[in-house]
């Protein structure tokens, strides 16, 4: 075999060595990170989640004390900073939020629109059909159940914010409520589609692209 050969099954080998390390790279990246959470099922048909979404993580939750993040509320009503969780299928998932940030604003008004809800989103008791694309603080959004949350901020002249995670309710904050439906079991992934991650690149980078802060996995069994 000449030497043009050689070198090709050379650069060959050499690229096959690189997209296996890339693999072995993402798929670590992709399943590292807090551990899931299941919450206690009140039936096999119905469950509850509390979640509170902050502007600051904090030190005591997270090396990166200043990034954005969702929180959830654990069975032994502890706030943990995990954004895998377990659900049945076919189950009615009745979601508490707890709003502690101000409004970031949409790139898109479409997203501002509750979607694929059983019921209605409720900001502070009042039904939600819209909200302005300025607005927003964040999303909850499963793109593959259709389901598209809006989430209301807190005032900017607000007299009592929190500043770090875990917040609590005697700070100033807005309660959204809403019911989704799970469907046939599958490893659906949930994210925030408003770019609230300060200090990145259109505010999309950071928290944004990681899990356990403003993204995660819904996995139905």
């Amino acid at each position: 075999m000449g030497s043009r050969g050689w070198k090709a099954i050379c650069v060959a080998g050499g690229v096959l060595v690189v997209a296996t390390a890339i693999g072995f790279y993402i798929g670590g990246w992709a399943t590292s990170g807090p551990a899931s959470f299941t919450p206690a099922s009140q039936s096999s048909r119905s469950v509850n989640l509390t979640i509170q979404t902050v502007a600051a993580i904090g030190p005591k939750l997270s090396p990166n004390p200043s990034w954005v993040s969702y929180l959830i509320r654990d069975n032994s009503n502890q706030w943990r900073r995990t954004t895998v969780w377990k659900l049945p299928a076919h189950a009615l998932v009745h979601v508490t939020l707890y709003n502690f940030d101000g409004a970031s604003g949409l790139r898109n008004p479409f997203l501002g629109a509750p979607q694929g809800l059983v019921g209605s989103e409720r900001v502070d008791g009042k039904v939600l059909t819209a909200m302005p694309p300025d607005q927003p603080s964040h999303t909850f959004a499963v793109p593959e159940l259709g389901i598209l949350v809006p989430i209301a901020p807190v005032a900017d002249d607000a007299k009592n914010p929190c500043d770090v995670a875990p917040c609590q309710l005697s700070s100033d904050h807005r309660t959204i409520t809403f019911t989704f439906r799970t469907g046939k079991p599958g490893h659906y992934r949930w994210q925030c589609f408003v770019p609230c991650a300060a200090g990145w690149l259109y505010g999309f980078g950071g928290p944004m692209q990681s899990l356990g802060y403003m993204d995660g996995f819904v996995n139905v069994v």
